[in-house]
């Protein structure tokens, strides 16, 4: 493993394990990664069946998945004493976990303090937790790599939820302070989409898709795959960035 921060063609070795592993951006990520010759383990909520499918679609072998909530520490730090010993450590962890629900900006009563805190604790504790699990295998090694799911929502301050921005936002402080706290054995990416057609949001059909689509400087809204592309090119091309927010949203934030 080069501890230069040089570009690598390929992930060959190197075990990557995303949270949320059953959503439509890890899938898509598990897929680029694995044909990059990584090994994926995919860490979901729910028994083996969820990602079954998943796992056998990969190319190439050795791939695994783990049981665990983001939001139950406890059973996170199972799942890496699990990849530890079943796989020997992770060298990069993709935080694709989350959670969230419409509620328009302007219905401040709709915004409930328990959705407040269910987002918080999704979005924000639980991908700080995934990492506080992780972090030692991922610096084991010196060169290691996190790549947390963000949105635009957290810098325009507009998305499917006040909550979910403000998340969104601390995600982003989360990368920019851990980027300065890890390094140089750890590097710490973000990755903000826009809209992207995944059924992460309740409520956004083919209508809203082309409606919303129209108003986007590319002509369409995002796929599973075109955020998977940019985690895929911080694993590789992006080795010399610590602490950047990469946004991918066709121009959504303009």
């Amino acid at each position: 493993m080069s501890h230069t921060f040089s570009p690598l063609d390929r992930l060959d070795g190197q075990t990557v394990v995303i949270t949320g592993g059953t959503g439509a951006i890890a899938g898509a990520a598990a897929m680029r990664l694995a044909h990059l010759g990584a090994r994926i383990v995919l860490l979901h909520r729910g028994g083996p069946e969820k990602s079954a499918a998943l796992l056998q679609s990969l190319p190439g072998t050795g791939h695994g998945a783990v049981s665990a909530s983001v939001t139950h520490s406890h059973e996170l730090s199972a799942a890496a004493q699990q990849v530890q010993q079943a796989f020997g450590g992770a060298q990069i962890l993709i935080n694709c976990a989350g959670h969230t629900q419409p509620v328009p900006a302007s219905d401040l009563e709709g915004l409930t303090d328990a959705l407040i805190d269910e987002m918080f604790a999704s979005n924000w504790r639980g991908t700080f937790a995934a990492i506080r699990a992780f972090a030692p295998q991922l610096a084991a090694r010196g060169d290691g790599l996190i790549v947390n799911i963000s949105s635009i929502a957290g810098s325009t301050g507009l998305g499917s939820n006040l909550a979910y921005a403000s998340s969104k936002a601390g995600i982003d402080a989360l990368t920019k302070g851990l980027a300065k706290t890890l390094a140089p054995k750890v590097r710490v990416l973000a990755v903000s989409p826009g809209v992207v057609d995944s059924g992460f949001v309740s409520g956004r059909d083919a209508s809203f898709n082309t409606k919303v689509g129209a108003t986007i400087p590319l002509q369409r809204v995002g796929t599973a795959d075109d955020v998977a592309a940019a985690i895929a090119a911080c694993c590789t091309s992006l080795r010399y960035a610590t602490g950047s927010i990469f946004v991918a949203d066709g121009g959504r934030h303009l």
